[in-house]
């Protein structure tokens, strides 16, 4: 895949730790820590950085749909998350001066804001509640972090497959009545394994039962959680 080339290395994600890490801080904070930071626009297929690269900074998604991955030495995908609008990868290079942790693909045309370490150092030293807002947002990441690891190891495929579906309602989705909820973005099977962490073809059956028991639906290509309740049961360890 071509790499970005403006500002020179677009790079890093935060593994699952980090993700959203910044996505949380209080919204004056975070609109002036972006304040002046540059715009760069992403064709569909761009690497934003990869796992590896060194840091120089960290970008927050004004529209578009990025992937945050990880490829085994086999070359063997594990989605960790999509994210839209508003999302903010990088961080965890922005604050401890290490290699980025995961890759950053760009799924859909996007538009980013690019802060440098530098700037983002400067703004800290004249905001120092940065950092007391980052300690809060890290302790319960890795709370989180915790559940993740559980998750993987005892719940069962179709548990898997529900929390995988039920994060990305949380961050896609859009409730058309109670208990109905469509996801807005188009992901499809390769990717859901990916995010699952299952095989391809363990996702094909688990979908086609749950849509003859009217669990899910999929509809022009976005997916519909019909009964949200049950999901929530199946993903339950």
């Amino acid at each position: 895949m071509p790499r970005a080339s403006p500002p020179q290395e677009l790079k890093e994600a935060g593994g699952l730790v980090s993700l959203r890490l910044l996505s949380e801080l209080p919204a004056r904070l975070s609109t002036d820590l972006f304040a002046d930071s540059e715009l760069v626009r992403l064709r569909a297929g761009r690497v934003l950085f990869r796992a590896g690269d060194s840091g120089n900074g960290c970008y927050r998604v004004e529209d578009g749909l990025l992937k945050v991955t990880m490829v085994s030495s086999s070359g063997a995908e594990r989605i960790l998350a999509f994210l839209g609008r508003g999302a903010i990868v990088g961080e965890l290079a922005v604050l401890d001066g290490l290699a980025r942790s995961a890759s950053i693909v760009v799924v859909r045309d996007a538009a980013v804001r690019f802060l440098s370490k530098s700037a983002f150092e400067a703004f800290a030293e004249k905001h120092p509640e940065l950092y007391k807002s980052l300690v809060g947002l890290l302790a319960q990441r890795l709370r989180e972090t915790n559940t993740t690891v559980a998750a993987s190891s005892f719940l069962s495929l179709k548990g898997r497959m529900a929390r995988t579906l039920l994060e990305l309602a949380d961050h896609f989705g859009q409730e058309v009545r109670p208990g109905r909820t469509v996801i807005r973005q188009k992901i499809g099977q390769n990717d859901l394994a990916a995010m699952a962490g299952i095989a391809r073809e363990n996702v094909t059956r688990v979908i086609n039962d749950w849509q003859r028991r009217k669990l899910v639906s999929r509809l022009s290509g976005y997916y519909c959680l019909e009964d949200r309740a049950q999901l929530e049961h199946q993903a339950k360890y």
